[in-house]
């Protein structure tokens, strides 16, 4: 079967060599895996990170967002059957997506929505649970709560937050504050939903006043933590909370002790990868969205197709990711 790999971690991405083809065996399912057809997948930064940081001693198949068809189901499957079209975010500790066959399990898979292509639907999972968890689950904003509150999403535009975004605007009464620097993405934030929009390249505090907006109950910062911290933590009310998914290289979190401020980080691998009891809640979720989605409650954050899946339009979304300026997602569609 057809996949996408790498052989040495670290490579520059416009080294040929730091994502390659390779014709691999198909695996066989375990008892609760299901073996997909894989028809699309989209790119997020944990596979950039992945790539340059961990090394290997035989070739990694990158990639998690997988959109296709289930074509034979293990033993103790009860979920979906053959022929089923599903989405879903993988797992971390298992190959990836990447691939012309993947296996799951399906605790972490969702009906694909049917009002999606392949490709609209793989642009979805990894960010939709992660935005879900983040919101619901580590800043335990309650669906339907969040009246007299606000949100503040720094990096509004990406994937995450693409659906962040959605899912505050949609499901909460939170006032939802995204930010963007450029005129193309704070447009895209608007379209999603956000209430209000400011530039994350000049301080946040001001950024805010200069809106006409007070501190904020919640601030999910998505990328560039360090560098926004200090701006954030002026930016929170006494007793707020700050959510986070990126990986700073020091934070120093006791400014955060005079006015009692929460510290919550979400990493959306945690339930597969330690095979939590309530790991079957990214299934459930992923149903949620796959119904929000076919009510016309949500939409697909795809915003680029770079065409077939192989290893050169691989390294070309790779290199989009890399450079901070990608809006929502990068999918690949079709081997």
């Amino acid at each position: 079967m057809k996949t996408i790999a790498y052989i040495q971690a670290g490579l520059p991405i416009a080294d040929p060599r730091s994502l390659i083809d390779l014709d691999l065996p198909m695996p066989a399912p375990g008892p609760r895996d299901l073996l997909v057809k894989v028809q699309a997948v989209s790119v997020n930064p944990a596979d950039t990170k992945v790539r340059a940081k961990s090394a290997v001693t035989a070739p990694r198949i990158l990639g998690w967002d997988a959109a296709g068809i289930v074509q034979a189901v293990g033993a103790e499957v009860t979920l979906f059957k053959p022929g089923d079209k599903v989405f879903y975010a993988g797992s971390i500790t298992r190959p990836g997506s990447y691939s012309e066959y993947h296996l799951v399990d399906e605790r972490i898979v969702g009906r694909q929505p049917h009002t999606l292509d392949a490709a609209e639907a793989a642009a979805m999972p990894l960010t939709a649970i992660t935005a879900w968890e983040l919101l619901f689950d580590r800043l335990g904003v309650p669906e339907g709560g969040g009246q007299g509150q606000s949100l503040l999403i720094v990096g509004a535009a990406g994937g995450v937050g693409s659906m962040l975004t959605q899912l505050a605007r949609q499901l909460t009464h939170l006032s939802v504050i995204g930010t963007a620097s450029r005129p193309e993405t704070a447009d895209w934030v608007r379209t999603l939903g956000a209430h209000h929009v400011i530039d994350h390249t000049l301080p946040l505090a001001e950024e805010l006043k200069r809106a006409g907006l007070g501190q904020v109950q919640h601030v999910a910062s998505l990328t560039h933590t360090d560098a926004h911290f200090a701006q954030i933590a002026e930016a929170l009310l006494p007793q707020g909370q700050l959510a986070l998914i990126d990986d700073p290289a020091r934070l120093d979190i006791v400014p955060l002790k005079a006015k009692s401020i929460s510290v919550h980080w979400e990493f959306m691998f945690t339930r597969s990868m330690f095979q939590t009891p309530d790991m079957i809640r990214q299934h459930e979720l992923l149903e949620r969205v796959c119904a929000l989605v076919d009510d016309g409650v949500l939409k697909t954050t795809l915003a680029e197709n770079f065409g077939a899946i192989n290893a050169a339009n691989m390294r070309r979304a790779h290199a989009l990711v890399e450079s901070n300026r990608a809006r929502g997602k990068i999918v690949l569609a079709g081997f």
